[in-house]
């Protein structure tokens, strides 16, 4: 698996897990420890939850899905915007460690920008830090002008953002301005939960080099070396189609087919959320 390196240089996989929706059905529990399990097998051994998802039941999923394979795997996980004071920053990071049955969280991310100052909530994530129950703290949803109001000095491992095909603001302004500090994003909904699958363009190019239509939309993302993707699957199948996606070399027809099918900004926009 090929590898992107965070701000620090910790080196992690380009294409890794998400966990968003997962966990909130006993039905489908087992087939989503099958999912997250199998994907670690293929060395997607990033992933990323949040204690928002399923208000802590994705945490607790992927605690069980690690069990016994902790050192194998690098542990991403956010604290709310609501908790993100001094004191709930703390909390809300102990409670996470309790659902994911470990010591340490790999990567600790403020989820979006709130009410509380940054230089607060940097504050207490760099406490974690020192004192090892966090490796290295990030931000997620933080558009351009919101990482420059970051304390001074303090650089994110990462901006976790929103990132596909159909949305390509970044490109603009806040990409250039992350890797002009060395910090690369983490694109969540990379396919945007498939409704980009339908397009007769990834079909075309799809067709082309006889893959889905999904791995090609994944395939764009995972282009940059310096962009990590995350998507989410539920079943060992989609597990496998994901990682294909990570040997799908376009070219340069390919993107030029989906540049015009999905054309790159030209001016400011504003950092989209789902």
């Amino acid at each position: 698996m090929r590898t992107v390196n965070l701000h620090s240089g910790t080196a992690v996989p380009a294409l890794g897990q998400g966990t968003w929706h997962m966990g909130d059905d006993p039905a489908r529990r087992d087939q989503e420890l099958d999912a997250l399990r199998a994907g670690v097998d293929l060395g997607m051994t990033l992933i990323d939850t949040a204690e928002m998802y399923g208000n802590g039941a994705a945490e607790q999923l992927v605690g069980e899905a690690v069990k016994g394979r902790r050192d194998e795997v690098f542990l991403v996980s956010k604290v709310l915007p609501s908790n993100a004071d001094r004191r709930g920053t703390v909390q809300a990071c102990r409670a996470s460690l309790r659902r994911l049955d470990t010591d340490r969280i790999d990567l600790y991310l403020l989820h979006w920008r709130g009410s509380v100052p940054l230089t607060e909530t940097v504050e207490a994530l760099e406490s974690l830090v020192r004192e090892g129950s966090v490796g290295a703290w990030g931000v997620s949803n933080l558009d351009a002008d919101d990482l420059d109001d970051l304390p001074t000095g303090a650089v994110p491992e990462t901006d976790q953002v929103l990132y596909n095909l159909s949305r390509r603001g970044p490109e603009f302004d806040l990409l250039p301005r992350c890797r002009e500090a060395s910090v690369p994003l983490m694109a969540y909904s990379p396919v945007e939960q498939g409704r980009l699958l339908d397009h007769p363009a990834l079909g075309a190019v799809a067709s082309a080099h006889r893959v889905t239509p999904a791995q090609v939309a994944l395939a764009w993302v995972l282009r940059h070396p310096d962009v990590v993707a995350i998507p989410k699957a539920s079943s060992v199948a989609h597990v496998e189609e994901n990682r294909a996606a990570a040997e799908l070399a376009l070219t340069v027809e390919d993107l030029a087919l989906l540049d015009d099918a999905f054309p790159p900004p030209k001016r400011k926009r504003p950092l989209e959320i789902l």
